[in-house]
């Protein structure tokens, strides 16, 4: 492959390089133990065995026994499922009401609106600003939605709810019966004023502004050039691959981290008269790099699997097109929020090696819908009680269509299950209970695992046939060598 299209990896060359130096080994410890504390986490351990780093059982684990519940380090909800699920922005909870999530679902699926029409939303604070409590998200519907006409699925029959029922339901002036059974958390505005990112408190809102959300809000309280940057930066991740937002999402937050540490440092009069140099702000930069550092292995273009329609021949003209297709992301991102004191963390090289790690090490992010269970609730009532309740539900589950089952889904990074080693024949998976409705990662036993054991789970569906498992398992640069692999490898 060429060389690189970005001036920045030569300019930055060195401090580049002491960012991707993989982590010293007491150093990655010292983090991985201080996160297993502070989430108190004491029955597992982070320690490097046969293949890098894993994770280890301190204690006995029965089946269906929960190991962990990690919490992400970065996440974003996919950009399309914004339309058919509100959540809040930093756990992602789902947010508002029962009547809410379905009122706004079928307005904005009956005019088939992307996720950057939302603005066509006109929502109205009733109290302090911070809060939406009696009316949120109280929605302005003109008389075409009557009609429904735009409908984005023949599944979804929009044209049988009239459009004051709709904004009824948005606006809390309809309950639906037993909704009171699936309570939800308020909705929370954004503190710079912003209406892509909501919250079901104002602990949350203020975490994602402070972790990356500061940096990357488009509201009125942003600067005119910096918002008009961000917002070419969005619509070139929506239209091209948002794990874009993801990569800015590190960025951001490794900027506000090196501020941090910048200023308790500048605190100390020693520092601020003596140790105020170049390197000195470097080095915390590398500390602030540093919850990245432990995750990352590969640039994307390297690691991203070839599609089965780009014939071998061509793979390096593909990888260099994913190249580039990165190096125009960073640039419209560059534009926006670029600070020479962070410089490095502007370069491909790094920029490739932030979006590798995602491409390899992360987890779905899945939040089951209280939609969903909120139909399935009324469908298993007693029938002297399920004909009342479903004259006013059923009308809106027949205009949902499919769409009702759809949860909250995107990508996020955790750093505790992203050092789970594969095995086709694991001992834990990735599986929400019931009472999991945050985006937390959380780790369950499937079989009885003994103190000092390795914890494993699968990369891949374990049922499907060997050669299928290699094949993929291939994508993440790795051949399998559990025992189920090395035994059914015997007879191939």
């Amino acid at each position: 492959m060429e060389s690189s299209p970005c001036p920045l990896d030569l300019q930055y060359a060195g401090q580049i390089a002491a960012l991707l130096a993989p982590p010293l080994p007491e150093s990655s410890k010292e983090y991985f133990d201080d996160i297993i504390r502070r989430r108190d986490s004491h029955q597992i351990e982070v320690r490097n065995g046969k293949y890098g780093k894993g994770v280890y059982a301190n204690v006995n684990f029965g089946e269906d026994e929960l190991i962990l519940k990690d919490q992400m380090l970065v996440a974003s909800q996919h950009s399309h499922n914004k339309v058919d699920c509100l959540v809040c922005s930093y756990c992602f909870r789902f947010i508002a009401s029962v009547e809410l999530q379905i009122g706004r679902k079928l307005y904005l699926q009956s005019l088939g609106l992307s996720v950057k029409h939302e603005c066509d939303i006109e929502t109205l604070d009733k109290e302090s600003g911070d809060e939406y409590e009696n009316d949120p998200m109280d929605v302005q519907i003109s008389s075409r939605s009557n009609n429904m006409e735009g409908s984005s699925s023949p599944s979804r029959k929009g044209t049988d709810i009239p459009g004051e029922v709709i904004a009824s339901l948005m606006n809390g002036n309809l309950t639906l019966p037993y909704s009171d059974r699936f309570p939800l958390p308020p909705v929370f505005s954004c503190p710079g004023g912003c209406e892509e990112e909501h919250y079901c408190s104002k602990a949350c809102a203020e975490a994602d502004w402070y972790s990356s959300h500061s940096l990357l809000c488009t509201g009125s309280k942003s600067d005119s050039l910096r918002r008009e940057g961000l917002v070419k930066f969005m619509e070139h991740a929506n239209s091209t691959n948002d794990i874009f937002i993801l990569a800015a999402k590190v960025i951001a937050s490794t900027m506000l981290r090196y501020r941090k540490l910048k200023e308790e440092s500048l605190q100390t009069v020693h520092n601020a008269a003596v140790n105020g140099t170049h390197e000195c702000w470097f080095s915390l930069l590398v500390e602030a790099w540093r919850p990245v550092s432990m995750g990352f292995k590969k640039r994307w273009w390297e690691c991203v699997a070839r599609p089965d329609d780009v014939n071998i021949s061509d793979e390096a003209s593909f990888r260099t097109e994913i190249r580039d297709l990165a190096h125009e992301s960073l640039q419209l991102l560059r534009a926006a929020i670029f600070d020479v004191e962070c410089g490095p963390l502007f370069s491909l090289d790094v920029y490739g090696h932030i979006i590798g790690m995602f491409e390899l090490n992360n987890l779905d992010l899945v939040v089951a819908s209280p939609v969903e269970d909120y139909f399935i609730f009324i469908d298993d009532l007693p029938t002297s009680v399920k004909l009342e309740a479903e004259k006013l539900a059923r009308p809106f589950l027949d205009a949902l269509g499919d769409s009702y089952q759809a949860c909250c889904e995107g990508s996020a990074f955790f750093p505790l299950q992203s050092c789970m080693n594969h095995s086709c024949c694991p001992n834990a998976k990735a599986f929400k209970r019931d009472e999991d409705k945050d985006g937390q990662a959380t780790i369950i036993a499937i079989r009885p695992i003994s103190r000092g054991e390795e914890i494993t789970i699968s990369y891949v569906d374990e049922e499907l046939p060997y050669n299928e498992r290699r094949a993929l398992l291939a994508d993440y640069g790795f051949q399998c060598q559990c025992a189920r692999c090395v035994a059914e490898g015997i007879k191939f």
